[in-house]
């Protein structure tokens, strides 16, 4: 069994650092500020849609994410903490699963924070924002993970708290589970998927229980 964990919300609560790297780029370029519920609504989708989603125009949009990742590369680990219980979903997993990571993130920093936690070595593939062309909820993050993984004839899950995770498993063919500790609503998360659970140790515990 192979299973792919989303990072932001479905294993990890970065949201402080987020908030903060949005914010001071805003302060920046001296622009109007959005609100925290407006950032936290875009979650999951890559920094430049995120940023027009908020009213930056197209022409300005890079510079924001320049600005965006120059302060959250300071402050990511100190302000970015495991969500409950992902420690003991990841080493669980880890007992009967090829374990990956497909992140919107850039892959550098997902990999520099999973390390910092200590579970980046439980993970044999991590799909970053610069690995690929189409970011969820196109499927090419999922496929060139399991490309890299040689998956063939593997049962396939992807664990994720927002309908990008969910979409982006339906468009690659693949098994998805919804975890509600997240970014994403219930309502949401319903109209793309049917199993729903608490968090990533439930999804985890549930895939033992299909092979035991």
């Amino acid at each position: 069994m192979i299973i792919l964990f989303d990072l932001d919300g479905t294993l990890i609560d970065s949201t402080e650092a987020i908030l903060e790297s949005f914010h001071n780029s805003f302060d920046v370029f001296n622009y109007p500020h959005p609100t925290d519920e407006a950032i936290k609504a875009l979650v999951g989708h890559p920094l430049d849609v995120m940023y027009a989603g908020l009213g930056v125009s197209k022409e300005r949009v890079w510079d924001f994410v320049e600005a965006y990742k120059e302060h959250y590369r300071k402050i990511s680990t100190q302000k970015t903490v495991l969500l409950e219980n992902a420690k003991e979903a990841v080493e669980i997993a880890h007992e009967f699963a090829t374990l990956g990571i497909v992140t919107t993130k850039t892959g550098k920093y997902s990999r520099v924070l999973m390390e910092h936690f200590g579970l980046m070595d439980k993970f044999s593939v991590l799909i970053g924002r610069e690995d690929v062309v189409e970011p969820k909820p196109n499927a090419e993050p999922i496929l060139k993970a399991l490309e890299r993984l040689n998956a063939e004839n593997e049962e396939v899950w992807m664990v994720g708290d927002t309908t990008m995770d969910l979409l982006a498993a339906k468009n690659a063919g693949v098994n998805a589970i919804g975890v509600l500790d997240g970014y994403g609503t219930r309502e949401e998360l319903a109209k793309e998927c049917n199993i729903l659970l608490e968090d990533s140790l439930k999804a985890v515990l549930f895939l033992r229980e299909r092979i035991s």
